[in-house]
């Protein structure tokens, strides 16, 4: 649980749920993450056996990150689901 609160890593496992991202292609998903924060996000990733960085210099997820990606499709859906409402809310709030 502590990795997973970390920021950024829940982000870096969602982009790369679907399959192998190069660095510099998930650097441009990522948006407004900085290239090294996105390294460190990376190396721990790869520390804690989510994710493996290819021969090809790719990033991909390991079976055990695949099956943590498995797991928070709840919540990813639940977001996308409620991230307009949420959005809404936050602005009636600060008016």
């Amino acid at each position: 649980m502590d990795l997973l609160g970390q920021r950024w890593i829940l982000r870096v496992i969602w982009e790369l749920e679907p399959g192998a991202l190069g660095f510099l292609e998930l650097r441009r998903r990522m948006g407004n993450c900085s290239s090294s924060m996105l390294s460190v996000r990376l190396q721990r990733l790869v520390e804690a056996g989510v994710a493996i960085k290819r021969a090809d210099k790719s990033y991909e997820l390991t079976t055990v990150g695949e099956e943590l990606g498995r797991a928070l499709e709840a919540v990813w859906t639940w977001s996308e689901r409620w991230a307009d409402n949420l959005e809404g809310d936050r602005e009636s709030e600060d008016g």
